[in-house]
């Protein structure tokens, strides 16, 4: 009924338009009143811009389009038509971050004319938490366009800093993230995350369907202006599509400050509502699997002495799994195709999807996985090879139809898609909706690794479970480069989190695995491992350490055992992007309460008040905090276990070492 109840008020909305033609500036107002952002017509151009509590953010933005085969729509333009619109209905995640959903927003639409009768669509939607708009293309359904260049900007009312990772280089979004002055950005993935004079912003876009990715770029050095800049396919050209084609939106988050940027809900919101409806088949869950002794070069994907996924591998995996309460395991290297050389280089893969390699018996691992009720999760790496993978598809999904397996890691390592496309662009972006589409119908969840960017499509298909599309865990393991930076976690939640889930998979405990890897480290100690299953949200989190490594610090595993991967509610309580992060969040299942607190190179305390938990309610808190001596570099494996009982009226002083972190459970007592 509440439901309904807020599609109503938003119809009646459109009905109650307001026309307002011309040069005026046409209003749209935040439903709390802070953010206003206002559209017109300014000699032609159309533009917008933007307030929050009454200071500018964005100054006088262009907007509009260039193709391929017809005139620009950018200039010599006419405001003809506009309509206010109004929203606010509840809604439910499946599973996720939080259950209770609320769409409120207000906002506007409208069309804008060529001098040549060609019309433009814009529409922008105002949320408490930021803005988006996005664009009605011209033509009709039967007209191709091709988009050379996307005119839209974003003059930012201040050089605010910036925290990014560079658009268009080999490995996409593996990057470790860089602090700058707006001004001096080239180019820019989203999300894009600022700060300054009292408000934090980022840059993104959401509902990402059939259309490229939208890169950022400064046209002129040392500026205050990033302009769209969508990623192309090889030929040059920017989208392929047709007249009346809607554009993802283009996304502004808004916030007072980093923690409450982190808890924006708008790129969810300005998605579309669940397509696929009853998604009990989709089961949020933790995992193990035969992947962190690979990245540490215990073991190996290719067939030979050291091969990874073995049977009796397998199965003694799944052994510790059901004995533990582990959900899940992960087997990597099952299939065949792992024996040619190099294979992550574009042209190298020759994977196949329904046959597994002489060691590994799917049919006896399954039925082994089954008997024990753990869940056996599913492998392909795709070498970026889309078209092989997809000509391969329906057979590899029948295959683990035929075996009961329901959710599947992807991977894409390569530097280009099919050895030609960037794995950002339309092609990347039409390959995964053909590929989330497929699993949907043989009710699959997919997690993939080196993905297309999250833009909240998870609203719409929940089976899109989560996705890797940063540097994670695997490059403390076994990168090159020697690893992340122990401020890495700490900018995670600011920046690439504001998109949607992470598999980042934590969980080490074992530290020194130099005899293999003598130049790489897992920069942070163990409770700031455990900390990072609350921080980093994921539906799938992955315990990635080895079953003997948990068996030696079996006191420390017992947080992972209990933290759950769905959740209730969500609050980032504290933050500073780069220093430190505290988030609590509330089990879907129980009345419990999990905080996880982590910190960068700087050893802190940080006083937490626990007013979030429920008034009157007395709890026993778990907590596992850095021991005496605890340092990421010298002493990682140092961790103190301690309980108290508290409630909502206390407060808790946290003390992280460097490399740090803190895990509590809070379980409420009857």
């Amino acid at each position: 009924m509440e439901q309904r109840l807020g599609m109503i008020a938003g119809i009646a909305a459109l009905v109650v338009a307001t026309p307002a033609l011309g040069q005026e500036w046409q209003t749209v107002t935040s439903p709390d009143g802070r953010i206003v952002v206002d559209l017109a017509v300014d000699h032609g151009e159309a533009v917008y811009r933007a307030r929050y509590n009454g200071k500018a953010i964005l100054d006088r933005s262009r907007l509009g389009f260039r193709f391929k085969d017809a005139a620009p729509i950018d200039h010599d333009l006419a405001l003809v038509a506009s309509r206010a619109t109004e929203l606010d209905r509840p809604w439910t995640q499946p599973w996720g971050e939080r259950r209770q959903m609320r769409e409120h927003y207000r906002g506007l639409v409208a069309t804008l004319a060529a001098p040549d009768g060609r019309k433009l669509g814009v529409e922008i939607r105002v949320f408490d938490d930021g803005f988006g708009f996005r664009y009605t293309l011209p033509g009709s359904a039967q007209q191709p366009l091709v988009i050379s260049d996307e005119d839209t900007e974003f003059h930012f009312a201040q050089n605010y800093r910036a925290w990014s990772i560079p658009a268009y280089r080999e490995k996409y979004s593996e990057y470790e993230y860089s602090r700058s002055a707006l001004s001096a950005i080239q180019t820019a993935q989203t999300p894009l995350t600022l700060e300054g004079d009292g408000v934090a912003l980022a840059v993104h876009e959401a509902a990402l369907v059939d259309f490229p990715s939208m890169n950022l770029r400064m046209p002129d050095e040392n500026s205050r202006t990033l302009k769209a800049d969508l990623s192309p396919w090889s030929n040059g050209d920017r989208a392929r599509t047709h007249g009346g084609a809607v554009t993802p939106w283009r996304v502004v988050m808004v916030a007072p400050d980093a923690a409450h940027l982190a808890d924006s809900t708008i790129v969810l919101n300005l998605n579309e509502p669940n397509r696929l409806g009853d998604v009990s088949w989709v089961k949020p869950e933790k995992y193990i699997g035969i992947f962190w002794a690979m990245h540490t070069g215990l073991l190996t994907w290719e067939p030979g002495p050291k091969l990874g996924a073995t049977t009796a591998r397998a199965k003694s995996y799944i052994d510790w799994a059901a004995q533990h309460g582990i959900a899940g395991v992960l087997v990597e290297g099952w299939n065949v195709g792992w024996d040619v050389p190099e294979w992550w280089k574009n042209g190298h893969s020759r994977f196949v999807f329904d046959r597994a390699q002489p060691a590994f018996d799917m049919a006896e691992v399954s039925a082994y996985a089954r008997a024990k009720g753990v869940d056996l999760i599913g492998h392909h790496e795709t070498g970026a090879q889309v078209k092989d993978y997809l000509s391969q598809l329906e057979p590899a999904l029948d295959y683990y139809d035929r075996y009961g397996v329901r959710a599947i890691k992807l991977g894409y390592v390569g530097t280009r898609l099919d050895q030609t496309e960037w794995p950002d662009s339309q092609y990347a972006v039409q390959s995964l909706q053909t590929v989330v589409a497929a699993a949907a119908r043989h009710h699959i969840a997919i997690f993939p690794h080196e993905p297309v960017k999250d833009t909240g499509l998870r609203r719409t298909w929940p089976n899109l479970m989560s996705r890797e599309g940063a540097r994670g865990q695997e490059y403390n393991g076994g990168s090159p480069d020697g690893g992340n930076a122990p401020d890495h976690t700490t900018i995670l939640p600011f920046t690439r989190l504001l998109s949607g889930p992470f598999d980042y998979t934590p969980g080490v405990v074992h530290f020194d695995y130099r005899a293999n890897r003598p130049d790489n480290r897992v920069p942070s100690t163990l409770a700031n491992q455990l900390a990072l299953y609350v921080v980093l949200y994921s539906p799938v989190q992955m315990a990635v350490d080895l079953p003997e490594h948990y068996d030696e610090h079996a006191d420390a595993f017992r947080f992972i055992h209990d933290v759950p991967t769905d959740w209730e509610e969500s609050r980032t309580l504290q933050g500073a992007i780069g220093e430190y992060a505290v988030v609590a969040r509330r089990d879907r299942h129980s009345p419990d309460w999990y905080l996880g607190a982590i910190t960068n190179d700087t050893a802190r305390r940080l006083t937490v008040p626990l007013d979030f938990l429920d008034a009157g309610a007395r709890y026993e808190a778990t907590i596992y905090a850095d021991g005496a001596g605890a340092d990421w570099r010298t002493a990682p494996e140092k961790v103190a276990i301690r309980r108290q009982t508290v409630t909502a009226r206390d407060t808790l002083a946290l003390d992280l070492a460097r490399g740090g972190g803190q895990a509590i459970r809070f379980r409420m007592l009857r």
